[in-house]
């Protein structure tokens, strides 16, 4: 449960786009490195008295290895300039019958200018979407698609399993120059859009982003237990399923390693094997890359073999893309690892992202 610790603000660190970094002494005197979402809980400043939930960063969670700010109790922030007690400014809850649970509009809600666009949107007429079940194949994806079709427009759906606000992530606030917008969907907040379902925020990139491209993944800090089913990138097969469902065009972005220390990581990692073969009941197009160590090809060919009667495996050429990763704006990072020390796994999101470019033209 929640382990909670009060302090003070003694420095401000980072801060980007939604998000402040900020050291706080405790009454012990130790000191604590913890987040604020200005959005939710007003800007601390040097001095200001802060309630934390220290839960993650006690237990050394990687990358929720922070103590979360819960308020600021001295200075509460104003309330949104909107009236409370209206729909006017949207009703969807997000982080529902939480404590700091946000009221937000909804792209489809009354309330929205996009509604009568969405309302009657039917599907996304074969829109190409990429789905990754780490939100560290963001930018590699994204650098495949600009490889080959820098002007192509490209919409981030982020889905709830891993962190709900998307002002958590450094690396999309490093791409946001090169994104068309950010939906939120599901639990998830704090994108440039926000929608209900999967569904709705498909449809919300194609007709209101106006997306020739959607990559979707969940934030970063993901939920596993170490089992098949434990693991909230799973959730990417049902992704497929919606992206079918609205007649796009699902493309699999596939964990491809041999690097990972763990067993059930290397080759294709079990994860896609179960996403994409026991969850995903409408095919996609799963991308190999070309050019994979000998051992590795040999690897990911057999584990994929029983997963070809339901879904086409594609191969792309990866020539350039390696130098697309390395011009990313952003640092390349899965679990630790970098682009050397894991090439193959951001080689394999690329080569998705520069499939689906192909689908564009």
């Amino acid at each position: 449960m929640v382990r909670w610790r009060a302090g003070t603000v003694a420095a401000l660190r980072r801060e980007w786009t939604g998000a402040m970094e900020l050291d706080v002494t405790l009454a012990d005197g130790t000191s604590m490195r913890a987040l604020a979402y200005p959005e939710l809980v007003g800007r601390p400043e040097p001095g200001d008295r802060v309630l934390l939930n220290a839960g993650a960063l006690l237990m050394g969670l990687g990358t929720g290895g922070y103590a979360l700010v819960v308020a600021l109790p001295d200075r509460l922030p104003p309330d949104p300039a909107q009236a409370g007690d209206s729909r006017d400014a949207g009703h969807l809850v997000k982080a529902r019958y939480t404590p700091l649970q946000p009221i937000l509009l909804g792209v489809d809600e009354e309330a929205s200018p996009h509604r009568d666009v969405l309302a009657a949107a039917e599907d996304v007429a074969g829109l190409p979407v990429v789905t990754a079940d780490l939100h560290s194949a963001l930018p590699a994806i994204l650098a495949g698609i600009h490889a080959d079709a820098p002007d192509a427009r490209v919409a981030y759906l982020l889905t709830d399993g891993g962190a709900l606000p998307a002002w958590f992530s450094r690396t999309l606030d490093g791409l946001r120059e090169l994104l068309a917008g950010t939906v939120s969907v599901g639990q998830a907040f704090g994108g440039d859009l926000e929608a209900t379902t999967v569904h709705s925020g498909l449809l919300a990139a194609r007709h209101v982003l106006a997306a020739d491209v959607v990559i979707l993944a969940q934030g970063p800090g993901n939920l596993g237990t170490g089992t098949r089913w434990g693991y909230s990138g799973v959730a990417v097969g049902e992704a497929v399923n919606a992206v079918a469902a609205l007649g796009g065009h699902p493309v699999g972005s596939l964990r491809i390693s041999d690097a990972d220390p763990r067993p059930r990581h290397r080759g294709v990692s079990h994860h896609s094997l179960t996403a994409y073969g026991r969850v995903a009941l409408a095919p996609a197009d799963l991308v190999v890359p070309d050019g994979l160590p000998t051992a590795l090809a040999r690897d990911v060919d057999a584990a994929l073999a029983p997963l070809a009667g339901r879904h086409r495996v594609v191969r792309v050429p990866t020539d350039g893309l390696d130098a697309a990763l390395r011009a990313s704006t952003v640092p390349l990072s899965t679990m630790g690892r970098g682009l050397d020390a894991d090439h193959a796994y951001f080689l394999a999101a690329a080569a998705a992202g520069r499939h689906a470019a192909a689908l564009v033209r």
